[in-house]
Formats: structure tokens, C-alpha cells, sequence
């Protein structure tokens, strides 16, 4: 019997190594799988925010159907402009929202710098306070506000959803600003005292500047706290010149149903100012957020 060896080539193919897959590398099924859920992922939170969007162009008999093409008209965003005080709602909410953004940012950062440069007495009380006061939810406060506002004659004003709202987002803020500013070295502020600078001169001209990722991140936090807001609103404010975005869509709906045309027409107007805050904030907030959450 004469037996054949191996060919240098056989050999080769022979001994050649099974293929290691490297740290962090999917095999073809693990990543088909991850696209999928991705893919189904995105659909489940699409579809809600299309649904209202392709309900706000149906006329009112066809709201409540499937059939989202047949009918399309703009005549739920006229009546709703023309036939409501909508664009009353949608000041007052402005007007709200961007007082408690301004006043918020300007809290939280002054305070989380304090917080985190400085030693006074009360510090650790005052560190405390800012966290305790997250933890209660808005039906346990609702009531001692309303009568805090009442006591001031806030009822029923725009200052006073304006205080409300600060409670909410500045002890957050607070707490996010400071640490963000512990990330920034503290030889910056030596420089400034160095050149003559105040504390104050400190913040404004040197800490301030680099820390546009966490005043961004403020910022949105505190606008879409009173933007979105409807407890408070629902309680504090009455009538309908009074009344801000949140109390008005109340008003589409009644002990017999709702009206969705409207209702869908101006949940669409709404989201455009809290898309285009995020758009606008968008490049700090993974920065700012991060950052913030280092050192607490």
C-alpha cells in the first residue's frame, strides 16, 4: 500500500487556526438580532408621536379612525388658532417657561459654584436640602404650595407657577452644576485671583465659559420642567386668559369626550418649541450630563 504525504498546502489548511473573535465583535446572528430590536425599538416610539401628528390632519368625524390619508386637511390647526385662546395658552407658557429657564440658570449655577468652591457654614445643611427636596412628589407638595401662593397672593399669576417651577429644577440643577464645576480645575480660579479678579469676576469671566455644556443641560432641563408641567398648572391657574398650555388642552375634554382634532392640532404646536430648545442644546447635553455625574 503506498501512502501519499501531505502536500505543503494540506498542511497548512491542516494546522491553520480557528478564527478568534476579538473583544467587542458580534457574530453575524447577535448582530441581526441587535439591528432588529433597534429597528423595533424605534417604531414603538415613532408611532405615538406620528399617530397624533397624522390625527391632527383628519377631520374631526375620521379622528378616531385608521383612515389617515383619505381626508387630510389643516382645518383642526385653524379652528384651534381662530376658535380658541390658544395663542393665549401658548403665551403665557412662553412667558413661564422662559422666566423659570433665565431665573434657573442663573440659581443653579451661582449656587453649585458656591457649592463647590467655597466653605461656609450651613454647606452641608444646604447640600442636603437640595437633595431631600427631590424626593417628594408633587401630591404630597401640591397642597402646602398652593397655600404658600395663596398666603402671597401668587394665585392665579405667572410668578407664581414661575416660583413653583423653581423648586423643581433648581435643586436638580444645583446639584448637576456642581458637579460639573468640580470637574473644572481649581487653578483657573487662582489665575483669576492672581490677575485681580473677584470671586464673582472668577465665575463670570473664566468658570462660566467653560461650563456651556452643564448651563445647557440646565437650561433644557428647566424649560421643559415648565413647559410639560401639569399638576401645578391645572391647580394655581383659572380662567381661560389665565391659563397656560397645560390647563388649556384640559379643555378639549369633557364628561361626554373629547375633541381630538384640536387636541392633536395643538399637542403638535407644543412639541415644536420643546424640539427646537432640544436641537438647540443638543450638542452639550451628553457632555454636560456626563460631566455632571462625575463627582458629586
Amino acid at each position: 500500500m503506498v501512502t501519499t504525504a501531505p502536500t505543503p498546502t494540506a498542511r497548512h489548511s491542516a494546522q491553520r487556526p480557528a478564527k478568534v473573535r476579538r473583544r467587542g465583535e458580534r457574530s453575524p446572528l447577535a448582530s441581526t438580532a441587535l439591528h432588529l430590536t433597534l429597528i423595533g425599538a424605534s417604531v414603538i416610539a415613532v408611532f405615538p408621536v406620528l399617530w397624533v401628528l397624522l390625527t391632527s390632519l383628519k377631520p374631526a368625524e375620521l379622528a378616531t379612525t385608521t383612515d389617515f390619508f383619505k381626508e387630510t386637511t389643516f382645518e383642526n390647526y385653524t379652528n384651534l388658532i381662530q376658535d380658541t385662546k390658544f395663542l393665549t395658552w401658548f403665551g403665557n407658557s412662553l412667558i413661564v417657561a422662559g422666566l423659570t429657564t433665565l431665573i434657573g440658570v442663573i440659581v443653579s449655577a451661582s449656587t453649585g459654584y458656591a457649592v463647590s468652591r467655597f466653605r461656609f457654614p450651613g454647606k452641608r445643611g444646604l447640600m442636603w436640602t437640595l437633595l431631600i427636596t427631590q424626593m417628594f412628589p408633587v401630591a404630597v407638595l401640591i397642597v402646602p404650595i398652593y397655600n404658600i401662593m395663596a398666603g402671597m397672593g401668587l394665585l392665579n399669576k405667572p410668578a407664581g407657577l414661575v416660583i413653583t417651577y423653581l423648586t423643581i429644577s433648581v435643586p436638580f440643577c444645583a446639584w448637576m452644576m456642581k458637579g460639573f464645576f468640580d470637574t473644572i480645575p481649581r487653578e483657573i480660579d487662582e489665575s483669576g485671583q492672581v490677575d485681580g479678579l473677584t470671586p464673582f469676576g472668577t465665575f463670570w469671566r473664566l468658570i462660566l465659559p467653560l461650563a456651556k455644556p452643564g448651563l445647557a443641560v440646565t437650561a433644557f432641563y428647566s424649560f421643559i420642567t415648565a413647559w410639560g408641567e401639569v399638576a401645578y398648572a391645572s391647580a394655581f391657574m383659572v380662567g381661560e386668559d389665565n391659563l397656560t398650555l397645560a390647563g388649556g388642552l384640559q379643555l378639549f375634554v369633557n364628561q361626554y369626550g373629547a375633541q381630538w382634532g384640536p387636541m392633536t392640532a395643538a399637542s403638535v404646536l407644543i412639541a415644536i418649541p420643546a424640539a427646537l430648545v432640544f436641537l438647540f442644546a443638543q450638542k452639550h447635553l451628553v457632555t454636560g450630563m456626563s460631566a455632571g455625574a462625575v463627582k458629586g
